[in-house]
């Protein structure tokens, strides 16, 4: 990096997220502040020991940094799919467990599309090992966590043994039906609403944008409690807006900066404020 340190690139970074606006006229204690850390696109893989040690850093990192998070959302494509017996899985869940907080996770192509013919994990088995979690409210391959007046929706938009994603007609249907109750509600799915990267490339724009992602805004980003979005896939960082929803594309973890760099995003909502920032492990 330029003229600038690893270590004051990164006390910097961490002095901008400590700061959020409270709306006016309210007080800090009147309103719940949510605070959790994005990421996406890992690819830890067996064949890359490097993979599973920056899983590692990862964790130790956020129990070091973060202690007061309330959760860490994973985007999909967390492990790359490609040994037999789910030991990647089993593994990649091994390493997440450690951390300090509670963690929720939706599935991207990787977990979705087994390498060649091997038993891999398809929706039935990412259910039974990661998703097995008392605080969920399971709707088929979607599910929903409700903390602190706000409801945080992990939508499944993968295709079985498919690059490209799409929505179903009953994930549509969950998701509308939750946000008609009026919350702040958060989506985290793997694949963006647009292309944000203006490519031109009509197989890349079908292989990266959500195939159903006219329906789905028409639908579902005309509820103004829908605040937040959060999709991986392209593995280039985006912030934009669909009406009056931020929605955030992260960068993919396994994409560094740096040596021991890694890419998350750190989210911070109060009221109706969303302060977000990308930080990198060190």
């Amino acid at each position: 990096m330029s003229n600038i340190s690893r270590r004051s690139f990164i006390q910097g970074s961490l002095a901008l997220g400590a700061s959020a606006i409270i709306p006016t006229g309210l007080k800090a204690q009147d309103v719940n502040t949510l605070k959790f850390i994005h990421a996406t696109d890992t690819h830890m893989d067996f064949m890359d020991i490097s993979s599973i040690e920056a899983m590692e850093l990862m964790v130790e990192f956020i129990n070091r940094e973060y202690k007061d998070l309330d959760f860490v959302l994973f985007g999909g494509d967390n492990y790359n799919n490609n040994i037999k017996d789910n030991k990647d899985a089993v593994m990649f869940k091994f390493i997440v467990e450690k951390l300090h907080c509670p963690y929720y996770i939706v599935r991207g192509n990787k977990e979705s599309s087994p390498t060649s013919s091997l038993k891999s994990v398809l929706s039935k088995d990412f259910d039974n090992i990661f998703l097995q979690n008392e605080k969920l409210y399971k709707n088929g391959r979607d599910w929903l966590v409700k903390t602190k007046g706000y409801q945080i929706l992990g939508l499944d938009s993968s295709v079985e043994h498919h690059y490209n994603g799409l929505y179903t007609k009953e994930t549509l249907e969950f998701a509308e039906k939750t946000l008609k109750s009026g919350k702040p509600t958060i989506i985290l799915n793997h694949h963006p609403y647009t292309n944000y990267w203006k490519g031109t490339d009509k197989e890349d724009i079908k292989k990266h944008v959500l195939g159903n992602t006219e329906e789905v805004q028409k639908r579902l980003f005309k509820y103004p409690n829908l605040i937040l979005t959060l999709s991986g896939h392209k593995h280039i960082d985006s912030v934009t807006r669909i009406n009056q929803t931020k929605v955030i594309v992260t960068r993919a973890f396994e994409r560094p900066l740096d040596i021991n760099m890694y890419p998350m995003r750190y989210v911070e909502i109060l009221g109706s404020n969303i302060n977000e920032k990308i930080i990198y492990t060190s």
